[in-house]
């Protein structure tokens, strides 16, 4: 009895410092399924422009720029922990459907970019995103909405809150990685192990554009209520967009709810009224 309960101690502890070390491979997941670019939005026809950042740390960028004619606005893409830009080619088209010029990018480690990916990292992609748009594409800040999806929506509410863009979309999102750990990792103290913050409540503070935060009920991944507090803490004007189906695709199974939802935000925001007046 007293060597099963030292076996189960000692697995328990390595449990535990293996989450507390290996926290980096368990967020970041750039080779799944790949880092290999597996498409490019020409294969759903959309003309675009390889861009390459470069970030204040000397950091290579690759990312895709798609534009829209006569577009309402432009939207700066912060995609999820796992995969890269060439994944996410069913959300290029509803937002290319909906007017909006894209800017897309993969994170150090990820894609087609140089380096490792961090926290302070992955925020110094953010910022270097930013600045291409507004200093290299002459964008005007209050024409940008930044979205985000999971972990893209924690470095979008970031950047909202160090810039002035026109809109913030935050989409399946968590309230922070030590609050997420908590709910995925409950039986261990998961919480006051997590060396990555990634505060997206607390960036919201923050923020000073129109939010709108979309969950679904459905997410297996991040729960239902992280997106609940994420509204309550965000600033007015705000707005709640309910999906249905899981944390991958609960996008594509709301379809038409879900595009109606981003339209009718959209037309509500700075950048929309811009290009009417124009």
């Amino acid at each position: 009895m007293g060597h099963a309960v030292l076996t189960a101690v000692g697995a328990y502890v390595a449990l535990v410092l293996f989450l507390y070390f290996a926290q980096g491979s368990l967020l970041y997941l750039p080779g799944i399924p790949s880092r290999e670019l597996v498409a490019s939005p020409r294969d759903i026809g959309f003309g675009y422009e390889d861009v390459r950042l470069e970030t204040a740390d000397g950091v290579g960028l690759h990312g895709w720029y798609v534009p829209a004619g006569e577009a309402r606005g432009t939207l700066l893409f912060f995609h999820g922990n796992a995969g890269n830009i060439s994944h996410r080619l069913d959300s290029l088209r509803i937002f290319h459907r909906l007017g909006l010029n894209v800017l897309i990018f993969d994170y150090r480690g990820y894609g087609r970019s140089e380096g490792t990916p961090s926290e302070e990292g992955t925020q110094q992609d953010a910022l270097a995103a930013w600045n291409h748009l507004v200093t290299a594409r002459g964008e005007a800040p209050e024409r940008i909405v930044l979205f985000g999806r999971s972990l893209g929506a924690a470095l979008a509410a970031w950047l909202a809150t160090r810039e002035r863009p026109g809109a913030l979309i935050l989409e399946s999102a968590f309230i922070s990685v030590p609050e997420l750990a908590g709910d995925l990792y409950w039986w261990l103290p998961a919480r006051r192990l997590a060396r990555l913050r990634y505060d997206t409540r607390e960036y919201l503070a923050g923020v000073q554009c129109p939010v709108l935060v979309v969950h679904s009920p459905d997410d297996e991944i991040i729960p239902y209520r992280h997106g609940l507090a994420l509204y309550e803490a965000a600033r007015p004007p705000k707005t709640f967009l309910q999906l249905r189906g899981d944390h991958n695709r609960g996008f594509l199974l709301s379809g038409a709810e879900y595009v109606r939802g981003l339209d009718a935000f959209l037309a509500t925001h700075p950048a929309d009224h811009a290009a009417a007046a124009r």
